[in-house]
Formats: structure tokens, sequence, C-alpha cells
């Protein structure tokens, strides 16, 4: 992997993932999310837990076996794997599915959630990290990167 175009570190939520595969629409925020990333405009994060949830979750909505091994692929190749060695964290969400989002996030020292999960946005407070949509970070990147040019 090459340097990313900003210091970004994202920790992608699963329903980003499932809405980019699910999403008709070209100009989706989460298309572009992706195609960004690929882009090596940020930097993804992830362990080996959150790839268990994407893993789990995409397959249960439906999402064809190939697009769930291309997203792992492309995490293999292109994402920054965090060994979770603190399990405290300063606040935990109701979801216990998303415990695993704030430990990789900061186990991994991220400046970004990506989520629509509201009850997730409730626990950034206790945390140095962004908790944001798909288009809040994705206007913040534009501004990054408009700044660095």
């Amino acid at each position: 992997m090459n340097m990313p175009l900003t210091s970004f570190k994202v920790v992608p939520d699963t329903n980003i993932f499932l809405a980019s595969e699910k999403s008709s629409h070209k100009n989706s925020p989460n298309r572009e999310f992706i195609e960004r990333w690929k882009h090596e405009e940020f930097e993804v994060l992830y362990s080996e837990d959150t790839l268990l949830e994407y893993t789990m979750k995409l397959y249960e909505k439906g999402i064809a076996e190939t697009s769930i091994k291309k997203l792992l692929y492309a995490l293999f190749e292109l994402g920054q794997e965090v060994f979770i060695k603190v399990y405290h964290l300063p606040s935990y969400p109701i979801d216990s599915d998303d415990i695993a989002f704030l430990l990789c996030a900061e186990n991994g020292q991220a400046t970004h959630i990506i989520t629509y999960d509201h009850h997730l946005k409730a626990v950034e407070p206790w945390y140095t990290f962004t908790i944001c949509k798909t288009v809040e970070f994705l206007q913040e990147l534009r501004e990054k990167l408009g700044g660095l040019s």
C-alpha cells in the first residue's frame, strides 16, 4: 500500500459496504467512498472482528459471495489491519455489534468511523475520532484534498 493522500484513518461500519453494493445510483456517496478509498485518498482500518462482521452481515443481506470476496480482497490489499490489544472502551454503544468497530478505531488510532447508526453516534463525545455519515466524511475529505493542491 502506498501512502494515502490524507492522514485520515477510517473504520467503515458494515452498512457503508452494504449500501455501496445495493445502490443503483452511480453517484451514490457510498460508492464514491469506496472509489476514493481505492484511489488511496485515505486509509481504511479493519480488524479480525470487523472482517467477521462484514462477512456475516453482507451474506445475511443477500450480497453475492463474489462481491464479499472482492471486498475482503480489497481490504487485505489496501486496508490496514489493526490488532486489538486494548479491550476497554470509554463508552459502550447500545448495539453490541458496534463494539468491534469502536475497538478497531480505538486501537488503530482512527480519525473517523463512518456509519448511519445514530446509536453509535451517541457515544462520540467519549472518543477522539469523529463518528459521521458518509456524506459528512466526503465533504471533509474534499476540503482536505482541496487544501493539499
